[in-house]
């Protein structure tokens, strides 16, 4: 299993509380836990995944009853392109503690970085049944659905994660997107104009704003757009990227073609 995640999806989420009861422990074992524990949530939000790994490993040792920690321990391995071994720990995770929602949201990223939207939808659907309310869950679906080419059902749980957080501008971007796909060109357009407004730092919608500016005829505006994008991230140059790690669809895809190839 090969390839990084896109960054349309939400998450990985750390996984915070522990579940068991640890009381008989010795003081020392528990201090050395606790340390361990803040040691390696300061290497994981710190980005020194490899460190973090380390620790999250060590801890998986002490405590391997612990769904919390295995999850954890994906999450640092998928910062690390190891998708086998987080997708390990993820079903390890769930296997451990399958009325928890964290390990469904992460190996559903998991499932979609290898096209398996099925998988995916079938993970963010169990979640959806523990927590209804999900932002998340619903957006990383409409992504696999998107994935699948089910656009309608997509924009569905796009609006879905919407209406649950309306300041959700992933949820936004994605909902663009699967518009576009869909014909509904202005109504992109203008949530386009809107997200770039309000998030002048949004590379994604900036790139997608030059694309859809340059097929409607308005060059001067996208090519102004384009600068931005390429100051935020270079990425959206490699076409390549977006079709297959971004994952926009397929109209989008066409679009910036178009603009890159003129």
């Amino acid at each position: 299993m090969t390839g990084p995640l896109s960054p349309s999806f939400a998450g990985p989420s750390l996984a915070g509380e522990l579940t068991h009861d640890y009381s008989e422990l010795s003081s020392q074992a528990i201090e050395t836990i606790r340390n361990l524990r803040k040691a390696a949530f300061e290497a994981t939000r710190s980005g020194q995944f490899a460190q973090a790994e380390s620790q999250w490993s060590a801890l998986v040792e002490q405590l391997p009853e612990e769904a919390a920690v295995w999850s954890n321990r994906g999450n640092v391995r998928v910062r690390q392109n190891d998708l086998d071994g987080a997708m390990a720990d993820y079903t390890q995770a769930i296997a451990l503690a399958p009325d928890q929602p964290d390990p469904y949201l992460n190996r559903g990223a998991l499932w979609e970085a290898m096209g398996q939207w099925d998988k995916a939808i079938a993970d963010y659907n169990r979640l959806l049944r523990l927590d209804p309310d999900d932002p998340a869950a619903y957006n990383n679906r409409g992504n696999a659905e998107a994935g699948a080419g089910e656009w309608e059902l997509a924009i569905a749980d796009y609006q879905a994660a919407i209406t649950l957080q309306p300041s959700f501008s992933l949820a936004y971007g994605n909902y663009a997107l699967a518009l576009y796909q869909t014909g509904e060109t202005q109504s992109a357009l203008q949530l386009m104009k809107s997200l770039v407004r309000k998030y002048p730092n949004f590379a994604d919608m900036r790139a997608a704003l030059t694309a859809a500016l340059w097929e409607q005829g308005q060059r001067g505006e996208a090519e102004s757009n384009w600068v931005a994008v390429v100051g935020l991230d270079g990425r959206y140059k490699d076409l390549n990227w977006v079709k297959n790690i971004r994952r926009w669809p397929p109209k989008m895809v066409t679009a910036l073609d178009h603009f890159l190839t003129l």
